[in-house]
């Protein structure tokens, strides 16, 4: 479904990203692991177009989007959820929803019903601000916001960080029943690793801007763990 062949991004002439090969199938979450700063967060940036990329290519379905741009991206499946969320805080839960739909000017119709049951707390809070929300419950709004979008693949940057643990086994298990429905790939970059291993079905380690293994998430054993994860 979503696929960057020899990926390779440059900050102020250094070499972010080198040669980064990625295979996100249809049906399937992929977990992108790797220690901080390793460039994890800048090969999401550079599938949704936030990043220029020196060379590479990024598909979707088989589409080439290397030359689109962000919102071009966004109209063509993707889905992000940024680390820290990004909800716009001073807007309304339904105001953040609402915004969403605008990607392929749809109105609110059964998309909204089904995301509001995925993630039921958000029912209760439609009229509160989005400041006002837990980080957990604006976790659920940043997730709920990017499927409004109809993607191909979602796209979410640690979405366990600071999250308490019945909200991540809440996610985790919404994040296996939106993978089995079979609309939508999921890319996951996350460094908790039991989550990795509970929703997982392939994994990618980087490390100083390389693939470094992969595999079968049944394949991420101990030494793989040790020598590429533990700080």
């Amino acid at each position: 479904m979503l696929s960057l062949s020899d990926i390779n991004v440059s900050y102020d002439g250094s070499r972010i990203l080198r040669g980064v090969n990625i295979e996100v199938p249809p049906r399937s979450l992929v977990c992108l692991m790797g220690r901080n700063g390793v460039g994890k967060t800048t090969t999401l940036k550079s599938i949704v177009g936030l990043v220029k990329t020196d060379s590479g290519v990024v598909k979707l379905d088989g589409k080439d989007l290397t030359t689109f741009r962000p919102d071009e991206r966004a109209r063509s499946g993707v889905g992000y959820v940024p680390q820290g969320r990004d909800i716009f805080p001073h807007l309304t839960v339904w105001e953040n929803l609402k915004l969403s739909l605008v990607v392929h000017g749809a109105k609110a119709n059964g998309q909204v019903d089904r995301v509001l049951e995925l993630f039921p707390i958000l029912k209760e809070f439609l009229q509160r601000k989005g400041g006002v929300l837990s980080g957990g419950q604006q976790q659920q709004l940043a997730i709920a916001r990017a499927l409004l979008t109809d993607p191909k693949v979602l796209i979410l940057d640690e979405p366990t960080e600071g999250i308490q643990p019945n909200i991540i086994d809440l996610i985790g298990d919404t994040l296996v029943k939106i993978k089995k429905e079979g609309k939508i790939s999921i890319l996951l970059v996350e460094q908790y690793l039991d989550f990795c291993l509970a929703v997982g079905d392939n994994f990618y380690i980087m490390d100083r801007g390389s693939i470094v293994a992969s595999g079968p998430i049944a394949q991420l054993n101990d030494d793989l763990v040790k020598l590429h994860l533990t700080v």
